[in-house]
């Protein structure tokens, strides 16, 4: 009995591990299904990743073109090397060639050739000469990829605006960075097969997937006025010795800007050079201190203030509520007193009884004054708020500055009196032009933009960029009174040296003392604008710290007047042959 009962015992036993290793059987063959069939792709990913090896091929970078089509930054074919250490065959061999013909240092090399990676790149942006002469060699291991290579034409052109690209083809600043998303492209691969140990099968041969270039970019900017402001400004600065020199050329009825110079400026083509002047300038600071300084755009991201050029905006602000007309009659004794404060006019005698017009040809402060406080605070930050002088331009480049402005709240008679006549405050000067365009192109704030269109190459397809423009901040009556005070700014006022015969110019000058003051350092600006009675261009000049004579009419004022006698032609603004033969029939 006893032995049936073991024996029955064992049956079960045998039966329960029989359907064990039975269940365990069912669920290795059902996940091994599942594997093969549901997670096939999967793990052939895997393995194909296992024995594949990828190596980045950068997509060619849009070009950007001037408003004529003419090529200001483009891509250049260059070469990136790389080693694959388990291809290596004569790594000596290698790390001589590499060295010598790349310039580089033996133990640089040898540190990338010796390290155990599945690629190790050595260096990029090779000229496609010494790439190619570095494939004659037939090392293997090494491998040259041809790559893209950002390139600037004409140099230091526009580099403030431009901007430049990394190493990666990314944007760094400027331009370059604000429309990255379309010029930058997708990057394409180079897939190679390897064995086990990691050396490249010849027999399975590579697999490209080729890079998308990026989409070309037009600016407003014209390259021929650009190259002029540059000139201009460059010979301002030497004249004056000054430590630079800014010029901002725009359409004000749009917002397009045509040139935007900022010198000294640098070489895109070496973005990372720094000369020993501008060491020896600030020895202190650190390389990338010192770059930054270099690729700062003066024209955006600083702040001055603007002297006697906002007495624009008092002036149409007190026109457009009815503080003033023009006809309306000051007397200036050569000072103004506020509170405990003298204010004197430029004039010390004085202007004696004037009209407003006259006081703006004049440039009277204690005159502003007077109008200022006629407006009073809240009306003056209406205004301000209206014209958009509180917030930034929305120019399509990065890190521009705000309007640094006195709190609302803490504005007494003394902070409206010099805020009246351009003081004791401080703006971009993008946002002065942008300011005074809509004070004289009938009442609108434009944007003030670079970009005009974007294409692509390969399909012709292209799409206008869209900037905002507000509609009615002033009314068309107060900009044509502007306007018609501002020409005779000109004509006959203080920025008469600005003036061009048979052609009709506005514009106003400006002096303003740095902080602090009593040091002697001024900044001596001018915003004219052509023709007075309809403004097709307005433009800017600022000399910062000019030695000698540092007056905005006397030594801005002509700088405007030699870009005019250029550019309006140009554009077909004016033409001479008509004035001279209009001239020729009133003698």
């Amino acid at each position: 009995m006893v032995d049936g009962k073991h024996k029955t015992f064992v049956r079960k036993k045998i039966l329960f591990v029989f359907l064990c290793c039975a269940g365990l059987l069912g669920a290795l063959l059902g996940r091994l299904l599942y594997l093969m069939v549901y997670e096939a792709e999967h793990y052939s990913n895997l393995a194909t990743d296992l024995h594949e090896r990828e190596r980045s091929i950068k997509a060619a970078r849009g070009r950007i073109l001037d408003t004529n089509g003419v090529v200001i930054a483009d891509s250049k074919t260059v070469c990136s090397i790389s080693v694959i250490h388990n291809q290596i065959e004569d790594a000596e061999e290698v790390i001589r060639v590499l060295s010598d013909e790349l310039d580089l240092s033996e133990e640089y090399v040898r540190k990338r050739v010796e390290k155990y990676s599945s690629i190790e790149k050595i260096k990029s942006n090779v000229d496609k000469e010494i790439g190619d002469r570095i494939r004659t060699y037939e090392l293997a291991g090494v491998k040259v990829d041809e790559d893209s290579k950002r390139y600037y034409p004409y140099g230091e052109l526009a580099s403030k605006v431009l901007g430049f690209t990394g190493s990666d083809n990314q944007g760094i600043i400027g331009l370059e960075v604000v429309y990255d998303e379309f010029l930058a492209g997708k990057s394409g691969t180079i897939l190679t097969v390897t064995d086990a140990k990691g050396i490249e099968i010849e027999e399975a041969g590579e697999r490209r997937i080729e890079p998308v270039a990026g989409l070309d970019l037009q600016l407003t900017i014209d390259i021929n006025i650009q190259q002029y402001a540059t000139q201009l400004a460059y010979q301002a600065m030497e004249a004056k010795q000054a430590e630079g020199v800014s010029i901002i050329v725009m359409k004000p009825d749009s917002g397009e800007i045509l040139a935007m110079v900022d010198v000294p400026e640098f070489d895109l083509n070496e973005p990372y050079e720094i000369s020993e002047e501008v060491k020896q300038s600030n020895p202190e600071a650190d390389d990338q201190t010192l770059l930054n300084q270099i690729w700062r755009n003066g024209c955006i991201s600083d702040t001055y203030e603007p002297g006697s050029t906002f007495k624009m905006v008092t002036a149409a602000t007190a026109l457009e509520n009815d503080v003033v007309s023009k006809e309306s009659s000051f007397y200036c004794p050569g000072y103004v007193m506020v509170e405990d404060r003298r204010i004197r006019c430029h004039k010390v005698a004085g202007h004696g009884s004037q009209d407003f017009v006259h006081a703006t040809m004049n440039s009277c402060n204690p005159v502003f004054v007077t109008v200022g406080s006629k407006i009073g605070v809240d009306r003056f930050y209406e205004s301000f708020e209206k014209l958009g002088l509180l917030s930034k331009t929305g120019v399509d480049l990065p890190g521009e500055a705000t309007t640094i402005m006195h709190k609302k709240e803490n504005v007494e008679a003394v902070e409206l009196a010099t805020i009246s006549f351009g003081q004791s405050f401080q703006i971009t000067p993008i946002q002065l032009i942008t300011t005074a365009a809509e004070i004289v192109n009938g009442g609108n704030r434009v944007t003030p933009h670079f970009g005009k269109l974007v294409w692509d190459a390969q399909t012709g397809q292209s799409t206008a960029l869209q900037f905002p423009v507000s509609e009615g901040v002033l009314s068309e009556e107060t900009s044509a009174q502007m306007r018609e005070i501002l020409e005779m700014v000109v004509s006959e006022g203080g920025g008469k040296n600005a003036k061009i015969e048979g052609v009709r110019i506005g514009g106003k000058t400006a002096t303003s003392e740095t902080l602090p003051r009593g040091r002697g350092v001024y900044i001596a600006s001018f915003v004219g604008f052509a023709p007075a009675d309809d403004p097709q261009v307005i433009a800017l000049v600022i000399i910062n710290h000019p030695q000698g004579q540092y007056y905005g009419g006397t030594i801005a004022a002509p700088v405007i007047k030699k870009l005019f006698e250029n550019i309006l032609p140009y554009l077909g603004v004016i033409d001479y042959n008509e004035i001279n033969s209009e001239n020729q029939l009133e003698e």
